[in-house]
């Protein structure tokens, strides 16, 4: 029996973004705006804790699919039956959500668990023979069902074992690609080995990052339908403009050229892994926060807090540090304007426990606002002709 390697994506098709794609990520926007609902309710350093190891668990299942359509052909047949079969079982992971840490764990873990495994095993078996590329996937599968065990056993603990063990199993998700997914009897992966169309991922990531920006928008619109005054139109107006800032820092520029350099890139896999898998987390994090932090600001635009500060301020830090550390490993620089505007938001968080939240929400938004312009003008200086 040979395996089809008519299977495997063609490069030519410069970094097109299938309808398969875009298709399995609807439920990817059901996720994120459970993370947000969850994160409100447990307004808590241990709700955040926990909504951050879920949101770990979800980037985790979204964006080793997007490696997968990477290396596989979604318009084939099967590959889209994969996808579709993901994207079922995506939809029940994010089902249970709310209630991981309690009734629903087991569910969860043997959604996530189902998602890793079965996606990566068709990998294996679609994968050309004897390449270093189904090799890789035969590591990654190992890995998986190492990370597995973890999942299902926290899934029928209880707090705060359940706890512990996704954090082992969140671990192991996170060390496997920095040491190269290496596994008894099949050694170890380079980066090398892992041949991606650098400019198909940067799309798939940046789309990602939409994704999350419109569970931003549908909540600050959805929260202003529900409380309408003038001081909420006020703080209303102010978190579109701050969602609005957040996507020029990203898109303006760095978006394309990111998609440049790692297009042309003689490892894409490292940077696949470094400044896309990874460094586009923070910014996915940074956008949950700040969505709920819209959402504190125009309910109730009056009532100052440790939790309206914290989210006012955090979500963008996050997205800035997140960004920065992108473009740090990208262009090998940090960004002063990055640097500027995250000291800008630590300096505001002392008055930011006693000023309106309205007031905290415009000044962490003008920070974002001025970082962004600060960009365009340093890049239209940039490429001005002496």
């Amino acid at each position: 029996m040979t395996t089809d390697t008519g299977l495997l994506r063609s490069r030519t098709t410069g970094g097109r973004v299938t309808f398969p794609e875009l298709f399995f990520d609807l439920v990817y926007v059901f996720a994120i705006t459970q993370l947000s609902h969850l994160l409100l309710a447990h307004l808590t350093w241990h709700g955040a804790a926990q909504t951050g190891l879920l949101l770990l668990a979800v980037w985790w299942a979204w964006v080793y699919t997007a490696w997968h359509t990477n290396w596989f052909d979604p318009e084939r047949s099967s590959v889209r039956l994969v996808l579709g079969g993901v994207m079922l079982v995506s939809l029940i992971m994010s089902a249970a959500l709310p209630d991981a840490f309690g009734r629903n764990g087991l569910l969860f873990a043997c959604a996530y668990v189902a998602i890793q495994i079965g996606r990566t095993a068709h990998s294996v078996i679609a994968a050309p023979r004897n390449t270093p590329l189904r090799r890789n996937l035969a590591r990654v599968l190992a890995w998986a069902l190492l990370s597995g065990v973890f999942w299902i056993t926290g899934g029928l603990a209880e707090a705060p074992a359940r706890e512990l063990l996704w954090a082992a199993a969140v671990g192991a998700d996170l060390v496997a690609p920095w040491v190269g997914f290496v596994t008894p009897g099949l050694g170890r992966s380079a980066t090398t080995d892992w041949s991606i169309d650098g400019a198909h991922m940067a799309e798939r990531c940046q789309l990602f990052l939409i994704i999350a920006f419109g569970e931003s928008i549908l909540v600050t619109g959805s929260t202003f339908g529900q409380a309408m005054s003038a001081s909420s139109a006020a703080a209303f107006a102010v978190s579109f403009a701050g969602s609005a800032g957040l996507w020029w820092v990203y898109f303006g520029r760095s978006a394309t050229a990111g998609s440049r350099v790692i297009s042309s890139a003689d490892d894409p896999g490292r940077l696949a892994r470094s400044a896309y898998t990874f460094l586009h987390l923070p910014m996915v994090a940074g956008i949950v926060v700040s969505a709920v932090g819209d959402e504190l600001v125009i309910s109730h635009p009056g009532e100052t807090g440790v939790e309206v500060t914290l989210t006012v301020l955090g979500g963008p830090a996050l997205f800035l540090a997140g960004h920065a550390l992108f473009k740090r490993v990208l262009w090998g620089r940090f960004p002063t304007s990055h640097l500027a505007g995250l000291a800008a938001l630590i300096a505001l968080a002392p008055a930011g426990l006693v000023a309106p939240p309205l007031a905290v929400a415009a000044a962490a938004t003008a920070v974002v606002v001025a970082v962004a312009l600060w960009g365009s003008v340093g890049h239209r200086r940039a490429s001005r002709p002496e």
